[in-house]
């Protein structure tokens, strides 16, 4: 088991958010969050990765975590390889290059972050994310936004960069497809307060 999660409340002032619920991730899995808009998808992965402490429950991660968010977390100032080597010191100029290129944005090593399109930033942030070979992914909807060309391409290179590392990957998205082209384990979250239903 790399992740293990058990919530009994999650509670946003008087207003509860998440109910019960229990589930674990292991290594190698992709157990895909379902759910629209405001079921409480982020709120969750905040918690399995430690942003916000504030609930009652218990959540073990086994394992460094590199976590992908809805919106590319970048440094605009600095080049693409620079937004790899910062974080990753040990990857050095030709590690970064080789991760750059596994992306496919080699090309882009010498630009600045803030110079590349959306598409590009989010193949960064998927750089960034597997540099260090985590043992545990979380991905808060990373193909929002993008069109089908380019959401399809960034899930192939997903699906490739997972197969590679093998880590417990905890994938949050509104798209059942997008979940289902990843091999994902389906839970479902819904209600007030939202709680987890496998689904087939």
């Amino acid at each position: 088991m790399s992740v293990s999660v058990e919530i009994a409340e999650k509670r946003f002032g008087e207003t509860p958010v998440l109910g019960p619920m229990a589930f674990t991730v292991e290594r190698g899995e992709t157990v895909a969050i379902l759910g629209p808009s405001g079921a409480g998808k982020t709120t969750l992965l905040r918690i399995v990765a430690g942003i916000d402490p504030d609930f009652r429950g218990e959540v073990r991660v086994l394992g460094d975590m590199a976590m992908v968010f809805q919106e590319p977390v970048l440094l605009p100032w600095r080049t693409a390889r620079e937004n790899l080597t910062i974080v990753h010191p040990g990857l050095g100029r030709a590690g970064a290059d080789a991760a750059l290129a596994r992306v496919g944005i080699a090309e882009r090593a010498e630009a600045f972050a803030g110079q590349l399109s959306l598409g590009q930033q989010r193949r960064l942030s998927l750089a960034r994310a597997f540099a260090a070979k985590p043992q545990v992914l979380v991905m808060d909807e990373p193909f929002v936004s993008l069109d089908r060309d380019n959401a399809s391409a960034m899930l192939d290179l997903t699906l490739g960069l997972i197969a590679e590392t093998q880590p417990a990957t905890l994938f949050v998205t509104h798209a059942r497809e997008e979940a289902e082209r990843l091999g994902a384990r389906l839970l479902e979250l819904s209600g007030s307060p939202a709680g987890l239903t496998p689904l087939e």
